[in-house]
């Protein structure tokens, strides 16, 4: 039994619905992900393997391998160059949040934060790295850790033609 990232209650499942994703060799898959209401504030979640990012079309290890490498992507990621720069803003753009909230999350589980390094000039991705580590799989942990806390921010958007 899965609790509510909001509230802790518990999740009843209401439904399913197909999720595509593009593997790391280029595979297109359709993933069913299961649709689950919260009993006590009845918001709708969705239970998201680790292989997807929230409103990302690619799994993970693919995103993972655009932020981590400069050279040679377009043979370990099969996307365009202009999605591999949009992933590398996004990530640029979200990482001080999320080491927030990783850090908010071991204070609130009675964990101790990860001490931040003294050097002042190192990249939020690097001091990322003191807290979930640089092993393959670590944005996974990220969006994991994150998103289960019901912390995710929206960053989708729809462009709308007049």
């Amino acid at each position: 039994m899965v609790p509510s990232p909001c509230c802790g209650e518990k999740l009843k499942i209401i439904g399913s619905k197909e999720r595509k994703l593009i593997k790391d060799c280029g595979e297109r898959l359709t993933l069913i992900v299961r649709r689950m209401r919260c009993s006590q504030c009845y918001k709708i979640h969705h239970e998201l393997p680790d292989c997807i990012v929230p409103y990302k079309r690619y799994e993970s290890s693919c995103v993972e391998q655009a932020i981590t490498k400069t050279k040679n992507l377009e043979v370990a990621v099969p996307a365009h160059e202009s999605t591999l720069h949009r992933w590398r803003s996004w990530f640029h753009a979200q990482s001080a949040y999320w080491l927030g909230c990783l850090t908010s999350i071991a204070i609130r589980y009675l964990e101790d934060p990860v001490e931040r390094p003294s050097n002042a000039s190192q990249s939020v991705h690097h001091t990322l790295g003191h807290v979930v580590g640089d092993a393959p799989g670590w944005l996974a942990t990220i969006v994991r850790s994150v998103a289960n806390e019901n912390l995710w921010v929206h960053t989708r958007s729809a462009f709308l033609s007049d």
